[in-house]
């Protein structure tokens, strides 16, 4: 499985979104470091989750971030979120 397709199913699967958007910008960062051949070391996401709200955008990070320790801990190097809850 992908990184991309992993990424989007645990989210998908942690948060339920009413919208998700995982973009690939690895190739933004070519050359600098994290990045390698083949892509998939850079990504931003896009989330709205009802999980998202009353929270914090601190708690909502440490919750994306908490659901894509294996990637983090793996091939991606960067990681840029949008968390929002429906509505904001």
């Amino acid at each position: 499985m992908s990184v991309h397709a992993s990424i989007t199913a645990k989210l998908t699967q942690a948060f339920a979104p009413t919208a998700l958007d995982v973009i690939d910008e690895s190739e933004n960062h070519r050359g600098h470091g994290g990045w390698r051949e083949g892509g998939e070391t850079h990504f931003r996401v896009k989330v709205v989750s009802e999980a998202f709200r009353g929270r914090s955008r601190v708690d909502r990070h440490r919750m994306v971030n908490q659901t894509l320790d294996a990637e983090l801990k793996g091939r991606v190097h960067a990681l840029a979120i949008e968390a929002r809850a429906p509505g904001e």
